[in-house]
């Protein structure tokens, strides 16, 4: 094969690949409508657009009741309040996962519990959870990552021994399915972000979905500020804040909804043929499958890069996989405690009392993060089978050259999230 391109050599590809975020005609007259009706915002609540759509994308997914809020933090946070939370209270979270879901229930007033992660999910290790569970637990917090879901028949039987409240982070499987049952229905409350990245979008926002109307009235009404419900059966009141979404984004997400499940089948589609073409490709390792995931949602495919003999680093890697024309990222995620964006200290939050996250370990997490995982955006998956062959040969091209690789330069490194703001804008990640 020829010399990589990190090297001097041609790259494998040089087209681009699909664009996202996708967009048609039927979008810009819904948003062109919400803009001459002059009524753009959250209030009256739920604004008529917004309702609609959140009603629709909890029935899809197997939830009575939907909520679209600001974004996939706020959802969280207000997901957190509605099962009480109250202030010390610990929420198990994975160290795998994106800032905002330990920093959601730090601004609920709880304290993260980092558990550690199973690597061939990338979710919540079951095992770790119970043992992790104290009097002062509150809520499990699992999130589905990339392309799989934690387990929720095992996390669904620890908080039934332990009276604990279950709030799923869908921020990644928007449409997924596990067992027959929809991401976000299995728990008290399912989260969903729609910022620019996701499976769908809107540029930012997010939706809660629940099947307890207790849980719902009180996510309404923290989301809009401290009022009472339409239907106010249980007739709680709390001090609420202005956390709705808009009229004009709901718009693009009536839309983003309505070709949600041909796309997710054409990401499912693809992933298939590059999982089958991954396997014989050596120092690369697809992550197993899993018969009780149902209906795949894809927000990124993740491989792992295990070469047996090589010095050559996943930075390293990842760094000349990008410069064959495959955008990826090795540092995708970072565990939570040891990220730039999570200086969480009890200076800053009382709760945390005399924790210090610089001594928490999750070495399964750590090494996924700083060795082993490969991440491709899920746009990458909505072309043709020549747009995943290239990516086949491209991984290896550089996962059969790492002896030419290790030779060369020297001081490429993968940036975390927190230094590399013209990598997210360049790929729209």
């Amino acid at each position: 094969m020829s010399t990589l391109a990190l090297r001097g050599g041609a790259p494998v590809r040089r087209a681009p690949f699909p664009v996202w975020p996708v967009y048609d005609e039927d979008d810009l007259k819904r948003v062109c409508a919400v803009v001459e009706s002059r009524n753009w915002g959250g209030f009256p609540f739920p604004n008529r657009v917004a309702g609609e759509f959140a009603r629709d994308f909890a029935y899809y997914h197997g939830a009575a009741y939907g909520l679209a809020v600001a974004n996939g933090t706020v959802a969280l946070q207000v997901a957190l309040q509605s099962i009480d939370l109250r202030f010390g209270d610990e929420v198990i979270v994975p160290a795998y996962t994106w800032d905002g879901t330990a920093a959601a229930v730090l601004f609920a007033g709880g304290v993260p519990v980092f558990v550690d992660v199973r690597e061939d999910t990338l979710c919540l290790d079951v095992e770790r959870v119970e043992a992790a569970v104290t009097p002062r637990t509150r809520a499990l917090l699992p999130v589905h990552l990339a392309m799989r879901f934690a387990d929720m028949d095992a996390l669904g039987s620890i908080a039934q021994r332990h009276h604990l409240a279950v709030i799923e982070d869908c921020a990644h499987v928007h449409g997924g399915a596990w067992k027959g049952h929809g991401a976000g229905s299995m728990g008290d409350l399912g989260c969903f972000s729609l910022q620019s990245s996701k499976l769908m979008t809107a540029g930012e926002g997010g939706v809660i979905i629940t099947s307890r109307l207790d849980r719902f009235e009180l996510a309404q009404s923290y989301t809009n500020c401290g009022r009472a419900t339409a239907t106010d059966r249980f007739g709680r009141r709390v001090v609420g804040s202005n956390f709705r979404i808009t009229e004009l984004q709901a718009a693009l997400l009536v839309g983003q909804l309505g070709r949600l499940h041909r796309q997710n089948e054409r990401r499912a589609r693809s992933a298939a043929r590059l999982t089958a073409g991954l396997r014989r490709i050596p120092n690369i390792e697809p992550l197993p499958p899993d018969p009780r995931i149902t209906r795949e949602a894809i927000y990124n495919y993740v491989f792992r890069y295990r070469p047996e003999h090589s010095t050559v680093s996943r930075d390293l890697f990842v760094a000349a996989l990008d410069a064959e024309g495959i955008p990826c990222d090795g540092r995708f995620y970072e565990p939570v405690y040891k990220s730039a964006l999570f200086p969480a200290t009890p200076r800053e939050f009382p709760q945390l009392g005399t924790l210090d996250y610089s001594q928490v370990q999750c070495p399964v997490a750590e090494r996924l993060a700083y060795e082993e995982s490969v991440w491709i955006p899920q746009f990458l998956l909505l072309g043709d089978a020549g747009d995943v062959d290239d990516i086949l040969t491209a991984v290896e091209k550089v996962a059969t050259h790492l002896d030419e690789l290790g030779s060369a330069a020297a001081g490429v490194k993968s940036l975390s999230r927190a230094e590399r703001p013209r990598v997210e804008k360049d790929r729209q990640y």
